[in-house]
């Protein structure tokens, strides 16, 4: 383990890679007490299950109803109780609530252990709900944990491996309750010490979670979950952002949720196969969410890119059509397939790799969304706003079960049941990007970083988290406020030339990017106090905007003076009593790309109009300088600051 500092490490830990954080105690610590609770919850879900199923005779309990009973029973405390769990994991330490938590999950297993001595199936159905609201009482607690815990540049690859680990705890815990029960007449006191155990070891881990402190210590708590959970959606719906990424993963639970239900069904009636086939099904869809969970560091680069959610949405649909037109006309054969005749049969490769593709993509379209809330949701409220958001999933899934089952009942098949999933996951993906413009912009930002330019950025830990500030960077080609989006995690709303503004091919972008258009005064004096006046009121609401102080893009690849603008905008919002640093910016390697003004066609200098004009994958480079005092500086230090970050070796 490595040396902690016992403060908060979202911004004083230096960042690491997602593999390595788990060999640091700020956070092994807590994946490992996440781990064994999944892995427990299901070792204990799907073993009951089980029993109930094919081994114990229980007259009020009929086994086609079992597995209905016991999820019902797991999911009801998340709608009952994560009001609660929303305000105790803002008023109390986390530490303390999750040691407490593990405890409860000890006793709870020691009950069911007698229960399953007993054949009291009573009683462990009352355990299936106390597990339900251990795990309600966690959930709020565990991704506030996160941000506090985590840097920035760790969050994406924080969340990545928890959601790995969680779903891999999810099909381990599954198959070692199934393996355990069907052992024979012991089956029943395995899955009993198996269970302790494990409660037992996630108690341990939890030992070593250091320190996290209540958020909001004095906060009143309110009983009414009715009125909490109101009350918090109405906190997250501030943040608009933050609103439609809660709606974004409770519809992700909605698809998972038909898909994880259906797995035995699926095998059986669709894929012909018998439960090894079943198992099988489970193991890829947890190794596809795993490896969409991870790669989404990668294809980060460290930060909290939403970018990535149109991307998984839009494959999302696409797999789960083809899923359709695979599946759509197996040939039915005389017996149930075996795992390994099912994968002896070509065909069915298709379907495994469209359900593991689909997985996949799922997990690069829920990682950003939870590191989204995280990050931009106020930390005096975020484990309320996550409470919330536990709420919408199991609204979520509890619908998606009711509809699957209207649509199967009305003898809408399996196959049809996928179609109808990519054609409602396009509508639903489609109605948050356009209501929420950043999620696209940020796609297209980060298209061009990744497939058009190699994008490095140095310094990007100036760009503050929260509040107000101004990014002043140079001007060299019209796509340059579509680099400094990819490189900020907040949105970043730009003051720039109305030519530009109007451009045929990126006037669109900066529209649905909410960019402020300005002329010069002489020309139109009314859009030019309109224009200040909006930049005004973007730093007052404590958003980032972003100004190119030369006015207009260099022609001749070499920094242009500086205007005093950004002098005057920063001090009018000083006279208003609003600190705004100025966060100075400087891009490298543009000048002579498809979108500098370096072609001279009959005496101008014009831009795109060569199109792979230094080929594809050129170097760019956005160098961050360290805030500086906005009100002291003048224009001139300022241009003498990104000059020195431009010729930076």
């Amino acid at each position: 383990m490595s040396n902690e500092p016992s403060a908060t490490c979202s911004s004083t830990c230096e960042p690491v890679g997602q593999f390595h954080l788990l060999r640091q105690r700020r956070f092994a610590a807590f994946f490992w007490t996440q781990f064994a609770g999944a892995f427990n919850d299901n070792l204990f879900k799907f073993a009951f299950t089980v029993l109930v199923t094919y081994q114990l005779q229980v007259s009020w309990l009929p086994p086609e109803l079992a597995g209905l009973v016991i999820g019902a029973l797991f999911i009801l405390p998340y709608l009952l109780f994560s009001a609660t769990a929303g305000q105790l994991a803002d008023k109390y330490e986390h530490h303390a609530i999750i040691r407490r938590l593990k405890m409860l999950e000890v006793v709870i297993m020691a009950i069911a252990a007698l229960a399953f001595w007993f054949h009291a199936t009573a009683v462990l159905l009352v355990c299936i709900f106390l597990m339900g609201l251990q795990s309600t009482l966690f959930g709020p607690v565990k991704y506030a944990y996160l941000p506090q815990r985590l840097h920035p540049a760790e969050l994406t690859g924080g969340n990545g491996m928890v959601e790995t680990g969680t779903f891999v705890a999810i099909v381990l815990g599954s198959l070692a309750g199934g393996v355990l029960v069907d052992v024979g007449e012991h089956g029943r006191m395995l899955v009993a010490a198996g269970c302790l155990l494990v409660a037992g070891i996630g108690y341990a881990t939890s030992r070593g979670i250091p320190a996290a402190a209540a958020t909001d210590p004095q906060l009143a708590m309110r009983w009414n979950p009715f009125v909490v959970t109101w009350r918090n959606l109405r906190l997250a719906h501030q943040d608009m952002a933050v609103f439609r990424a809660l709606l974004g993963i409770s519809w992700m639970w909605f698809v998972g949720s038909v898909l994880m239900s259906q797995f035995p069904v699926i095998a059986k009636d669709v894929l012909h196969g018998n439960t090894q086939v079943a198992s099988l099904l489970l193991v890829v869809f947890a190794v596809g969410i795993g490896a969409g969970s991870l790669l989404c560091e990668v294809l980060s680069r460290k930060q909290v890119e939403i970018g990535l959610v149109p991307l998984g949405a839009f494959f999302m649909s696409v797999f789960l059509l083809d899923l359709y037109l695979a599946t759509r006309a197996l040939p039915q054969p005389p017996e149930l397939h075996s795992a390994w005749q099912f994968l002896v049969l070509g065909h069915n490769w298709r379907v495994l790799a469209d359900l593991f593709l689909l997985c996949l993509f799922t997990g690069l379209y829920s990682v950003p969304l939870y590191a989204l809330i995280q990050l931009r949701a106020q930390p005096s409220h975020r484990a309320r706003i996550i409470a919330a958001n536990n709420i919408l999933n199991a609204v979520f899934m509890i619908v998606s079960a009711i509809l699957t089952g209207l649509l199967l009942n009305a003898g809408v098949s399996i196959p049809q049941i996928f179609l109808a999933l990519a054609l409602a996951n396009a509508v639903v993906a489609g109605y948050i990007f356009l209501r929420v413009p950043e999620y696209l912009l940020r796609f297209l930002a980060w298209v061009l970083t990744h497939l058009v330019y190699r994008f490095r950025v140095v310094g990007r830990e100036h760009i503050p988290t929260q509040g107000a500030a101004v990014l002043a960077c140079n001007h060299v080609s019209f796509v340059d406020a579509i680099l400094l989006m990819a490189a900020s995690p907040r949105p970043i709303y730009f003051l720039m030339d109305s030519r530009i503004f109007r451009n045929r091919l990126l006037g669109p972008i900066f529209r649905l990017a909410k960019a402020i258009p300005i002329a010069p005064q002489k020309e139109d004096p009314e859009a030019f106090d309109a224009a200040f006046a909006r930049a005004a009121q973007v730093l007052r609401d404590g958003q980032l905007l972003g100004i190119f102080p030369e006015g207009a893009i260099t022609r001749d690849g070499r920094l242009q003076r500086f205007r005093k603008g950004v002098q005057k905008i920063v001090r009018d919002a000083h006279a208003q009593g609003i600190a705004v640093p100025i966060i100075p910016m400087a891009l490298r390697g543009l000048w002579g790309s498809y979108f500098s003004r370096i072609e001279v066609r009959n005496g101008e200098n014009v831009a795109m109009v060569r199109p792979l004009r230094r080929g594809v994958f050129n170097r760019v480079e956005l160098r961050i300088g360290a805030p500086v005092n906005g009100p002291s500086s003048s224009p001139e230090q300022l241009q003498a600051q990104v000059q020195h970050l431009l010729d930076a070796p």
